[in-house]
């Protein structure tokens, strides 16, 4: 270790912690806790190596600092709250950090990288005084594989070092074995003052600052873990740039292993923005989940293959019930290391919206003490668990966790899903003619309505381009482009779906899906992607035939599917469906920079053949049409 930074250490940490430093030689590492020290100012730092006492005494550190508490029945969980005010991903605080003389698409929220940097590191300045820093090491992907990805996260919160134990795998080791030239991102996050809660006081002066010259994330005055565990979403920006640079895809994917016939296992990737039923997908009951939230995904000699980035899930609990979420209600209810987050706590039990039974009428959650009918500052009535409210855990605690978890090589994609919450357009399932057409109808055409995973109005309709273009750090066109090119490279190409899970009848405003039918369409997947089942060809995509799905339903769910419902759900919504392409036309011309001309035109031909479909059957055609 070089004498600038042995000075910084031992004015901070004891001799046991410097020894943990002296075994990594990269410099890069070495400066980046260096600086972070004097930046912030700690009373001391602690040093993780991955050791089972130093895990232990993180976790316990949690408990002592009172971030988290232990008092609840059912052991290995704790809980925390958020600040009233810091409970989603800020889209308005969180900015890239662009220096002059680069270009970002005008669709994402930046900040001139000298002015951020500046402004970021006044907050940061002695954030930690009187506090312990923590240093973490972590790698992202499997370890040892062309996958991976070290990370170091400096944090001043035992909460979100804790959290970091269940979602991501511990790289210490592999931290030491890396050169000057290894790609690491870094994390710096300070929670910034705390109140009497144990909560960020300065939420007014939140800031999450993402540096990619020299991919760095800076969050401070913020606890959500969203914004201040750097190598969920915040990472996945730096990722996706690394990406653009060699080649691959850095995606918002859950991965699920769906079982075939004769024992058949097919690996679909899916995107949805948050709150749209990606983790359910990923958990549906008899199948095997490898990922939630996020993958790497690589042309290994001709072949898509993906890793998970992550090993836990920080999922959404709002909705999980015994009868829609069997497995995992179980799971988040039985003895397992949990960390649940802005949720309600009565007698020792947690408790949270739509959980299949009625809720205490007084509890403790993220407001304080509550009582039904209590109202906030703003007269707002305070629900007893906040709409995204959620619960970490590992992956290895569920029973249905894929053995390829770890796997250094990967898994091959047969198929990736797109899907939103589209009340008024899309098909409940339906696959594209081919790669170009399925990546650009269901995934650059993605439109949802925002939801409370993030802090903005609910209800409103927004293009999401394949449920990423939160998290881009290239321009979006760029982005799209290296989407369509990687499916050309490929030898074996997976079939690409859409999918509606939030379809509405237009005069009765229901729901035309159950929760539990989406299980349905991803066996009808399964399927096609080995030419088991035949489809109808639509101007959209090709959809299922009833008879196959009648049979599916009655396999998958054992209930009746009618003729009627099948009629309901597939029948071709002409006015919405060409409304919708014109909606997402403007936006690409009007918000993105660089668009491949071959968006436009496989979105023109659509429209087309959704124009003579009309011309002949009429504005609403019910799928026997197309037969």
């Amino acid at each position: 270790m070089r004498d600038y930074y042995t000075q910084i250490f031992e004015s901070k940490l004891r001799k046991d912690e410097i020894e943990k430093l002296k075994k990594i030689e990269n410099k890069k590492i070495l400066n980046f806790i260096a600086n972070s020290i004097l930046l912030c100012n700690p009373e001391d730092v602690f040093i993780c190596s991955d050791t089972p006492d130093e895990i232990a005494y993180i976790k316990n550190m949690a408990i002592i600092s009172k971030e988290e508490s232990a008092a609840l029945l059912t052991p290995g969980h704790t809980f925390h709250f958020d600040g009233y005010y810091d409970q989603g991903r800020d889209r308005e605080v969180t900015r890239f950090l662009v220096p002059k003389g680069d270009k970002l698409s005008s669709a994402l929220n930046q900040i001139d990288r000298e002015e951020g940097l500046s402004e970021i590191k006044e907050l940061l300045k002695d954030s930690m005084k009187g506090k312990t820093m923590i240093v973490r090491f972590l790698i992202l992907g499997p370890a040892n594989s062309i996958f991976t990805i070290p990370c170091v996260e400096c944090t001043d919160s035992w909460y979100v070092a804790h959290s970091v134990e269940l979602l991501y795998r511990h790289g210490y080791n592999e931290i030491c074995k890396t050169n000057e030239n290894t790609d690491i991102f870094f994390t710096l996050h300070s929670a910034g003052e705390l109140d009497e809660n144990m909560v960020s006081k300065n939420y007014q002066k939140k800031r999450i600052y993402i540096d990619y010259i020299e991919n760095t994330v800076y969050s401070v005055n913020t606890q959500y873990a969203g914004n201040s565990v750097g190598f969920k979403k915040l990472a996945l920006r730096l990722a996706i740039r690394k990406s653009h640079r060699e080649g691959w895809l850095a995606e918002h994917f859950m991965i699920i292993g769906v079982n075939g016939p004769n024992g058949r296992k097919t690996y679909i990737a899916g995107a949805f923005p948050s709150a749209c039923g990606k983790t359910s997908t990923a958990m549906l009951e008899g199948e095997k989940i490898l990922s939630d939230d996020l993958a790497y995904v690589r042309n290994i000699n001709g072949v898509c293959k993906a890793v998970n980035v992550e090993c836990g899930i920080f999922g959404i609990i709002q909705g999980v019930n015994p009868i829609d979420d069997p497995l995992i209600y179980k799971t988040i209810t039985s003895p397992n290391e949990i960390i649940f987050s802005n949720i309600l706590v009565k007698d020792g039990k947690v408790w949270w919206l739509d959980m299949g039974c009625e809720l205490p009428n007084e509890g403790i959650n993220y407001s304080g003490k509550w009582y039904k009918g209590k109202k906030d500052e703003k007269g707002e009535e305070i629900l007893p668990s906040n709409k995204n409210a959620r619960y970490t855990i590992s992956l290895k605690a569920l029973p249905n966790c894929d053995e390829n978890l770890e796997n250094p090589d990967g898994v091959e994609l047969g198929g990736i899903i797109f899907g939103g919450r589209d009340y008024r357009g899309y098909v409940p399932v339906q696959q594209g003619f081919d790669w170009v057409h399925g990546v650009i109808s269901y995934g650059v055409a993605l439109e949802t309505e925002t939801t409370f995973a993030v802090v903005e109005q609910e209800g409103k309709y927004e293009i999401n381009i394949m449920s990423i273009q939160d998290f881009l750090s290239i321009p979006v066109g760029i982005y799209i482009k290296n989407y369509i090119e990687f499916g050309k490279n490929l030898k074996k190409v997976p079939l690409v779906f859409g999918v509606n899970y939030f379809l509405r009848d237009l005069k009765t405003g229901e729901f035309l899906n159950s929760r539990k039918d989406k299980h349905v369409w991803i066996k009808w997947m399964e399927l096609r992607i080995h030419n088991d089942v035949k489809s109808i060809e639509t101007p959209t995509g090709l959809i299922p035939y009833y008879n196959d799905l009648k049979i599916l339903f009655k396999d998958v769910l054992k209930k009746e599917y009618s003729e009627e419902d099948y009629i309901k759900q597939f029948t071709l919504r002409v006015p919405e469906n060409i409304a919708k392409i014109d909606r997402v036309t403007k936006f690409l011309k009007v918000k993105v920079e660089e668009v491949p001309d071959e968006v436009f035109k496989v979105l023109n031909e659509q429209k087309n053949r959704l124009i003579k479909a009309k011309e002949k059957f009429g504005e609403y055609i019910p799928p026997e049409k197309f037969i």
